[in-house]
C-alpha cells in the first residue's frame, strides 16, 4: 500500500484560501483523470466539503506523488502553486489512514463529533466508482471509513461532543438563547436544495421553526423539498419559491440559509440592505417601568394607583412629543393625547379595571391581562423605581404584575417584532451562510439589524467549543481500526503472490502426472487419481506453513518486502503475479458497484 493524501482544510488555510480553492462538480472530475493521467498514480479519489479539499491516490513514488498531487490541486483550484503550497499538509500509508478515519469519525471536523461528514466521504467514493478512478486501495480505505465512522457514533458518545455544522450555526445566531426557545414562530428562507441545504431545511422544521420557504435554480428540487418538509410530521409550513423571489422572501422571513454550488455570491450587501429597509421595522422596545403599551391604537398607557380614590392615567401620542398634561376634573393627568383630550371616564375605567383583580385590556390585537398583587411583593424591573419617582409603592406592584404577566404573554404569542438583541440593535434579519465559496457578502455585516454567521465565524467559534470525554474512546477506536486496516492490507498485498506459487505448484503436480503416465500406462482411472491426490498432499503440506508464516509476517509494519522475497525464492513470473492482482481489483470493483 502506498496510500498518499495531499490536501488543504480550515486547520491548515484561512477561510479566504479555502474560499477559493474550492472545487465544482467539473472540476473534481478532471482533477481525478488528470491523476491518474499522471505517472505516479495508479487510482485517486478527492474529499471536497465546505471547509477542505484532499485528494487521496494509490501512488508509487512518494516524492513524486507528493509533487504531482500538489500542482493538480494548484492548477484545478484556480490558487497559484506558490501560493498554495504552505497550506497544505501530507499525509503517507498509515498516517494517511489515520486521518481519513479520525475525518470520518468527527474529529477533525469544525464541530468536533459532527456525522454529516459520513455522507460527505460516501460522495466522494461513489465519484471515484462512477469516474472509475477507485480501485481496490480507494474502495477498501473509503469503506472502511465510513464503518469506522459509524461505529465511532454507535459505541462512544461522540455525538454529545458536537452536531452538525447547521445546530452549530443556529446557535451562533441565537446567540444567548436556546436554539429551540429562538426559533419558535420564526421563518426561514432556505438558499438551495442539495444535501447541505436540505439539512439545514430539515433542522429548522426540527427545531421549531413556523415557515420554511425554499429556493433553487431548478424548481423541481426545490418543490420536492418542500414536499418533504410538509410530510415530516414536524407541523412546519413549507413552501417552493423561485429564485426571482428571493428579494421579495428577504423582506418577510427572519432567518436565510444558505448553502448553494454558485461560484458568485447569490446574496449581495445592496441585497440585504435593500430588503431590511423594505420589511417591516422591529417593534418598539418595552416601555419604561409604569408604562403599559397598547398596541395598533398609536397611544402609551400609563396606569398607576396614587393615593386617590381613581389613581393617575397618562396617555400620549407615540408620533409627536408630549403636550403640557393638562389636568381633568377627576384628577387623570392626560399628556399629549391629540387634537382631542381623551374621555376621562375611559381612562377612570382602565385604572378600574387594573385595580379589579384579574382583567383584560384589549385593543386592535394586543392583551395585557393585569392581576392585583399580594401585598410585600415588589417591582421586578429594581432600578425603575428611581425613573418614576414620586409613584408610591402599590403602584409599582402593579407595575410588576404586569410586567411579569406581558413576558410571560410574550412568551407564549411571540412576534416578529421580538427579536434578539445584538450589540445593542435589535436583529431584523439573521444570515448563515454554509456554502464554500460563500453565496452571501460578507460586508452585509456592516448593515443595521442585520447577523450573519458564515464558515470563517463558525472556525473562530468552534476553537472555544468544549469537547467531550468520549473524544479519547473515539481516538481509541481509531487508532485500534488503524492497525487493523494496514494488516489486512499488508496481507492482501502478498496474496498474489501466494496464489501465484500455488498455482505453479499445481501446474508442477499436473506435469509430473503427465509424466507418470507416459512410464506407467497400465494404471487405471482410480489408481492414477489416488497418485495424483497423494502428489497434492505432499505439495500443499510443504507450502502451508511457509503460505501461512508469510502472511503473518506480511502484515506487520515492514513486512511488504516478503511478497518480493517470495518471488525471488521461486522465480516466479512477475506478469502472474500481476494478472493475479489485476482479477482482484476488478472483483472489488464489481462488488463495490452493486453495494449501497
Amino acid at each position: 500500500m502506498s496510500l498518499l493524501v495531499v490536501g488543504l482544510s480550515h486547520r491548515s488555510a484561512p477561510v479566504s484560501v479555502l474560499e477559493r480553492a474550492s472545487l465544482n462538480a467539473d472540476a473534481k472530475a478532471k482533477l481525478l483523470h488528470d491523476t491518474l493521467a499522471a505517472e505516479p498514480a495508479a487510482e485517486a479519489t478527492v474529499l471536497a466539503t465546505c471547509n477542505r479539499i484532499e485528494l487521496y491516490a494509490d501512488v508509487d513514488k512518494f516524492h513524486a506523488g507528493v509533487a504531482e498531487l500538489s500542482t493538480l490541486l494548484a492548477q484545478h483550484s484556480g490558487v497559484a502553486l506558490e501560493e498554495l503550497t504552505p497550506y497544505l499538509y501530507v499525509h503517507y500509508e498509515d498516517r494517511a489512514v489515520h486521518h481519513l478515519f479520525s475525518v470520518a469519525c468527527g474529529l477533525d471536523s469544525m464541530v468536533v463529533g459532527e456525522g454529516q461528514i459520513l455522507g460527505q466521504i460516501k460522495d466522494a467514493l461513489a465519484l471515484g466508482q462512477e469516474l472509475h478512478t477507485a480501485g481496490r486501495l480507494i474502495n477498501d480505505l473509503f469503506q472502511q471509513a465510513l464503518r469506522v465512522g459509524k461505529r465511532a457514533h454507535s459505541e462512544t458518545g461522540i455525538d454529545r461532543a458536537g452536531q452538525s455544522l447547521v445546530t452549530f450555526g443556529l446557535e451562533q445566531l441565537a446567540v444567548h438563547l436556546p436554539v429551540r426557545e429562538w426559533a419558535v414562530g420564526k421563518r426561514a428562507l432556505v438558499l438551495g436544495a442539495g444535501s447541505m441545504s436540505s439539512l439545514a431545511a430539515a433542522t429548522l422544521a426540527r427545531v421549531g421553526f413556523a415557515e420554511i420557504a425554499v429556493a433553487n435554480r431548478t424548481a423541481e428540487r426545490a418543490e420536492r423539498l418542500a414536499e418533504i418538509l410538509v410530510a415530516s410530521g414536524t407541523g412546519v409550513a413549507a413552501r417552493a419559491v423561485a429564485m426571482s423571489a428571493v428579494a421579495d422572501e428577504l423582506t418577510r422571513v427572519d432567518v436565510v440559509v444558505s448553502c448553494t454550488g454558485a461560484t458568485g455570491l447569490v446574496l449581495t450587501a445592496d441585497d440585504v440592505a435593500a430588503a431590511v429597509s423594505r420589511g417591516s421595522a422591529p417593534d418598539p422596545a418595552p416601555q419604561t417601568p409604569a408604562g403599559l403599551s397598547v398596541a395598533g391604537a398609536g397611544l402609551d398607557v400609563a396606569v398607576s394607583r396614587g393615593s386617590g380614590a381613581h389613581g393617575s392615567a397618562g396617555l400620549k401620542d407615540r408620533g409627536s412629543a408630549p403636550d403640557p398634561a393638562p389636568q381633568t376634573p377627576a384628577g387623570l393627568s392626560v399628556a399629549g393625547a391629540g387634537p382631542e383630550l381623551v374621555d376621562a371616564g375611559v381612562v377612570a375605567r382602565l385604572v378600574a379595571a387594573a385595580d379589579g383583580g384579574r382583567r383584560r385590556l384589549a385593543d386592535a390585537g394586543a392583551v395585557r391581562v393585569l392581576a392585583a398583587v399580594p401585598e410585600g411583593d415588589g417591582c421586578p424591573v429594581g432600578d425603575g423605581r428611581a425613573a418614576i419617582a414620586g409613584v408610591d409603592a402599590s403602584s409599582l406592584e402593579l407595575h410588576g404584575t404586569w410586567a411579569d404577566q406581558g413576558e410571560a404573554a410574550a412568551q407564549r404569542q411571540p412576534r416578529r417584532g421580538v427579536r434578539a438583541q445584538v450589540d445593542g440593535v435589535a436583529v431584523r434579519l439573521a444570515l448563515l451562510d454554509l456554502a464554500m465559496p460563500r453565496d452571501i457578502d460578507a460586508a452585509v455585516h456592516r448593515i443595521p439589524g442585520v447577523r450573519l454567521v458564515d464558515i470563517e465565524s463558525l472556525a473562530e467559534a468552534s476553537a472555544d467549543a468544549p469537547m467531550a470525554a468520549d473524544v479519547d474512546a473515539v481516538r481509541g477506536i481509531v487508532a485500534q481500526e488503524v492497525a487493523a486496516f494496514g494488516a489486512a492490507q499488508r496481507a492482501a498485498h502478498i496474496t498474489p503472490t501466494v496464489v501465484a506459487l500455488r498455482a505453479m505448484a499445481a501446474e508442477v503436480v499436473a506435469m509430473e502426472v503427465a509424466r507418470l503416465d507416459g512410464r506407467v500406462p497400465d494404471l487405471d482411472e482410480r489408481q492414477r487419481a489416488e497418485v495424483t491426490q497423494t502428489v497434492r498432499r505432499v505439495v500443499d503440506k510443504l507450502l502451508h506453513a511457509p503460505t501461512v508464516r508469510v502472511k503473518q509476517l506480511a502484515s506487520e509494519p515492514g513486512g511488504a518486502g516478503y511478497a518480493e522475497a517470495l518471488r525471488e525464492l521461486f522465480d516466479l513470473d512477475p506478469q502472474t503475479v500481476a494478472s493475479v492482482s489485476r482479477a482482484d481489483a476488478a472483483d472489488q470493483n464489481d462488488d463495490s458497484g452493486r453495494a449501497s
